[in-house]
């Protein structure tokens, strides 16, 4: 039976995460200078580019800084993740897929869905903004004198 996994092949992992995280061109994860230098392959997974940055001299590779970091997954388990979460399927059914541990699965999703929250800002309203319906806890079910008279409000008013 043929599996997602073997369908995916690492070199073209690699290259999208390149154009997707670098659409100007590579730039250091650390001081963001885009002098950087290609420093040969990653031994384990030879499609993992490795660089050094010529302002701060620090290395980084193709993973650095980003949610598929320091995992012990390769990238082609990690895409296969995402589009198994993008077709709204379960954790157990996700493992069941990619012949994971249930526990792996979970962490791995728990892990891309934080980091689309890290990724994502926070919405500035600008112009008009409009509000419907306010809902209040009032507290004292069932006793409405005592919410009427917490507002200050005599029986009578209302």
């Amino acid at each position: 039976m043929l599996s997602l996994i073997q369908l995916l092949d690492d070199e073209k992992c690699f290259e999208v995460v390149r154009e997707l995280r670098w659409p100007g061109g590579v730039t250091c994860p650390h001081c963001h200078a885009p002098h950087v230098v290609k420093q040969g392959r990653d031994d384990t997974q030879r499609f993992r580019q490795r660089y050094r940055c010529l302002n701060c001299q620090r290395k980084f590779d193709d993973l650095t800084s980003t949610v598929f970091a320091g995992h012990h997954q390769p990238l082609r388990q990690w895409v296969a993740c995402l589009y198994l979460m993008g077709l709204n399927l379960s954790n157990r059914q996700i493992a069941h897929e990619l012949g994971l541990n249930e526990d792996d699965a979970q962490n791995m999703t728990r892990s891309l869905r934080q980091g689309v929250v890290d990724a994502s800002t926070t919405p500035t309203l600008a112009g008009t903004v409009e509000i419907d319906e306010v809902y209040l806890v009032a507290g004292h079910k069932g006793q409405s004198d005592l919410v009427k008279k917490n507002l200050g409000l005599a029986v009578d008013d209302v």
